[in-house]
């Protein structure tokens, strides 16, 4: 784990799985709450940041894809769609910084 924040990819993968597990839960955990239960709390704590790590995720695959000068139309993009996917920040962390990390090591 150390590892993986010692260089911009890995603080992005790191980041990624932060981004992915937060839509989970806000999907299969609040947002269920809220409709069934009539409990609108956790989608009221858990929506802000949710959207702060969507944010910081989306500012640091532009600056990785820039620095590590990725093609836009080959990776970046993958990245950036990924992040509005349950669970694509899992899958494109699998198959492409996965890759891009080992090269940077």
């Amino acid at each position: 784990m150390i590892t993986l924040l010692k260089t911009p990819v890995g603080r992005l993968r790191v980041l990624g799985y932060l981004e992915g597990i937060s839509l989970i839960m806000l999907l299969f955990v609040a947002v269920p709450l809220k409709y069934w239960n009539g409990n609108p709390a956790l989608v009221k704590a858990l929506g802000p940041v949710h959207g702060l790590l969507f944010l910081w995720f989306v500012f640091n695959t532009l600056s990785v894809g820039v620095e590590q000068r990725w093609k836009f139309q080959q990776t970046t993009w993958k990245v950036l769609i990924a992040c509005i996917i349950p669970f694509g920040t899992f899958y494109i962390d699998r198959y492409i910084l996965k890759d891009a990390f080992a090269k940077q090591e």
